[in-house]
């Protein structure tokens, strides 16, 4: 990890930072700060500094955590169709041969996973039923291969905004695997009403997608 991260933080930040010694502890560091919805990706440096972020955010800080631990620093993208909802990236680890997440999230649902699935594709759908939009329509349709931030460390992307803005826009390149059949897609329920409002516990309204008609 380049060292310009810990090298612009105080003794009470680098006190934070070296206090996250767990997945489970960094996400309970994204749960406390508040979910952005600001127009603009902060790199993990200005998440520490802010107290805020959406889910790029989110799991770029997670990321950068992680390295920390000695994991490698992986985001997984997920996708609905065009015009249904956000896409949602998760900062993914492996513990031994089975695969968690950190990642933060309007939704409650759609944040920490414990490392108990056995790749990449099982972990994702362990977000199916908990994503969905404000119709309550299950949105989650794609998601892409694990991308290594390691060759993004020139972008300086733990202390740099910049680098977190190539990183979107290398997720948005990066081929979506489908998980359904058109078919299977269109025979979905919508969420049940219980679920629904348990899953929008604690929202940012002014964060949520608003579905195109």
């Amino acid at each position: 990890m380049p060292t310009s991260f810990e090298e612009f933080l105080s003794e009470e930040q680098l006190s934070l930072i070296r206090s996250l010694d767990s997945p489970s502890k960094i996400q309970a560091f994204l749960d406390g700060v508040p979910y952005s919805a600001e127009d603009r990706n902060r790199c993990p440096l200005n998440v520490l500094r802010d107290r805020q972020a959406h889910c790029l955010d989110g799991a770029l800080f997670a990321a950068a955590s992680l390295r920390r631990l000695g994991y490698p620093a992986l985001l997984v993208d997920l996708y609905p169709e065009p015009g249904m909802d956000d896409d949602h990236v998760l900062a993914i680890y492996r513990r031994g041969s089975r695969f968690g997440a950190v990642a933060k999230s309007n939704f409650v649902g759609l944040r920490y996973r414990e490392p108990v699935y056995r790749g990449p594709r099982e972990l994702v759908m362990s977000y199916f039923n908990d994503f969905f939009n404000v119709d309550g329509v299950k949105t989650l349709r794609y998601y892409t291969r694990p991308l290594n931030l390691k060759a993004y460390d020139r972008l300086e992307w733990t202390s740099n905004d910049t680098g977190a803005d190539a990183i979107e826009q290398r997720l948005l390149k990066l081929p979506r695997i489908p998980l359904l059949t058109p078919e299977l897609a269109a025979s979905l329920s919508p969420m049940d009403a219980l679920s629904y409002k348990a899953g929008l516990l604690n929202v940012n309204y002014a964060g949520l997608y608003k579905p195109r008609a």
